[in-house]
């Protein structure tokens, strides 16, 4: 063999691995700082967010099995950002506790109900508490080829299949950016008394005819209260948007809405949400988490923080999506693809339709686009990310836009991928945590690896002599390729390097010296057995290899199993397991072996006292006959 070429191979490793740790898109500061690995929770502090449970979807008190499932999907949704060694427990039978490495972290996401709704737009009215109305929002063209192009904010587009896929784009609402979309027509006006003007389209009554809950009936008693009678007739009387600019009277009238709690806005039918113009966008998104959950009613929702939206029955809901992606359109944006279901296709597809024809002039005036179709909502939670207008029946996937970067699409995809929650949650208390405890471990975790990694070397230059280095240099070498690989996948997938994950490596070095055993008492026995140091080395490594290679196989897949079943900080256990036993193999491969070859040629590597190899050596050369026919047989 020609070990010149596995060392060379091994320092070509060795240059890329450690150029990827200083000059990789993720390194900046200094050379000091560019050498840090990503430490994790117990090492260095870091954020912890408390979820208190308020109701399952069904409305009843959460149950052991739905706490458990919703830790399940926060913890998935955490760990698709990477192996972050994040901490999802639960506490008590109420909350769930969120840890994550790294202070000030935003985890309010990781804990939304991720419920998505795809609803007609039915009407639109002014959110912001002023007198104008908004401008719809959301155009759409087909498009000729079968790429898609791209989406401004606020817009969604099917992916192309076959020679034409229509694509929907949204364009800015008037007061946004531009775009010059024309306004819409103001909304139809109401009299003080409730009564809506002639050309008002009458409202939907499937949302009012719904059977009510008693706890909801109660509550909506106390906001009547509350705000009046005078103004509750008012409101329960309007059949469409009351108009201030025309009619100032009504501010006075509706001006006790305005003064209400986003919990109290909650219980209210949406037609009262909708027509009460006091009623704004910043009162309606702060709404408790699920306020619009029931697929089967109407609901209200705004876009854009100005925009409020009376909204059909979700004819398309988040259990009709197959997969959800984030990925980057042809103009270099962030959307998040949508996969949808052989059932979901067919429902969105029908929506579609429904949207591009009017199916029964559901979607009046001011919820048309500027090109005269309806307008469907994409809505998660109690929010509106778009609101499209459909310019054709869309028979493929689509996608989400909107103002997204890299880490919101992926938030959204991964919520939208592992499903909504069942139940839903509150944020409590988030605060920072320190990593005092942590430090301590870690002193006398590094302390027992260096005195392990001593006791280790010491016995085998005590035992081995010059074989001894070989190990001592094995060791540091693959000591420095998992220290580059840990600083390197910390900064590409999120590796976070915890106590149990230096544990992990701890536990590598017994595998890595128990491969050093098999290999130099295999070499004693090949020479006791007659053969010359140099033949020796290469009999040996044949024999012994096959011994490593299923030594660490099976602790690799201990390893894999053990990260596969296990959840939290054994995860990281046994990916450090894991990583350093490959690289192990890397070093065995490309440097003990090769270095073995080198060594066996030189004269010190034939002296006992030298190599290491004992009584090997003497009992070969104690028989000139022996050596004589060894000599022959090589031959």
């Amino acid at each position: 063999m020609r070990p010149g070429r596995q060392l060379a191979v091994l320092g070509f490793i060795f240059v890329v691995l450690y150029s990827l740790v200083f000059f990789s898109g993720g390194a900046s500061g200094g050379w000091k700082d560019r050498l840090e690995p990503r430490l994790g929770l117990d090492l260095i502090g870091g954020t912890r967010l408390t979820l208190e449970a308020t109701n399952s979807i069904d409305g009843k008190p959460p149950t052991s099995a739905n706490l458990e499932e919703a830790r399940q999907i926060i913890e998935s949704r955490v760990n698709a950002y990477g192996v972050a060694e994040a901490e999802v427990v639960t506490e008590g039978n109420r909350n769930i506790v969120i840890s994550l490495p790294g202070e000030n972290r935003d985890l309010t996401d990781v804990g939304s109900a991720a419920e998505l709704r795809f609803r007609k737009v039915l009407k639109a009215a002014d959110g912001s508490g002023t007198v104008a109305a908004p401008a719809p929002s959301g155009s759409a063209s087909p498009a000729p080829s079968g790429s898609a192009s791209p989406a401004p904010s606020g817009s969604a587009s099917p992916k192309a299949s076959g020679s034409a896929a229509p694509k929907v784009t949204g364009s800015p609402s008037a007061g946004g950016q531009g775009g010059g979309a024309p306004a819409p027509s103001a909304s139809p006006s109401a009299s003080p008394s409730g009564s809506a003007s002639p050309s008002a389209p009458a409202a939907s009554p499937s949302a009012s005819e719904a059977p009510v809950p008693q706890s909801i009936e109660e509550q909506r008693k106390a906001v009547e209260k509350k705000v009046g009678a005078a103004a509750w007739a008012a409101a329960s009387g309007l059949q469409a948007p009351a108009d201030l600019a025309t009619n100032p009277a009504l501010a006075e009238t509706f001006k006790p809405f305005g003064t209400l709690s986003p919990q109290e806005i909650a219980v209210l039918t949406p037609q009262m949400q909708f027509n009460v113009p006091t009623i704004t966008c910043a009162q309606l998104d702060k709404r408790p988490p699920a306020s619009i959950k029931d697929e089967k009613q109407q609901a209200v929702a705004c876009e854009g923080g100005a925009a409020k939206y009376l909204l059909d029955q979700a004819k398309v809901v988040g259990t009709d999506v197959k997969d959800a992606n984030a990925v980057l359109d042809q103009a270099s944006t962030w959307v998040v693809s949508l996969n949808f279901t052989g059932d979901g296709q067919s429902k969105w597809t029908e929506l579609t339709r429904e949207a591009f024809n009017n199916t029964g002039g559901g979607c009046d005036q001011t919820a048309l686009g500027q090109d005269g179709k309806c307008r469907v909502a994409v809505v998660l939670d109690n929010e509106i990310v778009s609101s499209p207008e459909i310019q054709g029946v869309l028979t493929g996937d689509s996608q989400i836009t909107g103002s997204f970067d890299n880490t919101s699409a992926n938030a959204l995809a991964s919520q939208l991928r592992y499903g909504a929650l069942p139940v839903t949650f509150v944020p409590q208390e988030q605060q920072n945590v320190t990593a005092t405890l942590g430090d301590s471990h870690l002193r006398a975790g590094l302390l027992a690896a260096g005195i392990g990694m001593l006791l280790v070397i010491i016995y085998s230059f005590f035992y081995y002599r010059l074989l001894g280095s070989v190990i001592f240099l094995s060791l540091v070498l693959s000591a420095l390729l998992v220290f580059g690989a840990l600083v390197v996948l910390g900064r590409s997938i999120g590796f976070t390097l915890t106590l149990a994950g230096i544990a992990g490596m701890i536990v590598s070095l017994g595998v890595a010296a128990d491969s050093f055993v098999i290999y130099f008492e295999r070499l004693k026995d090949e020479i006791r057995e007659g053969r010359s140091p140099r033949s020796a080395v290469g009999r040996a490594w044949i024999r012994a290899r096959r011994t490593i290679i299923s030594a660490n196989a099976i602790t690799l897949m201990s390893a894999v199993v053990l990260y596969i079943v296990s959840v939290g900080t054994v995860k990281g256990f046994a990916f450090a397991l894991g990583l350093a036993t490959v690289l192990d193999l890397v070093v065995v491969f490309l440097f003990r072996h090769p270095i073995m070859t080198m060594f066996a040629r030189t004269p010190a590597f034939l002296s006992p006292r030298v190599s290491g190899l004992g009584r090997a050596l003497p009992a070969r050369s104690a028989d000139p006959a022996t050596a004589r026919n060894s000599r022959v047989k090589e031959a």
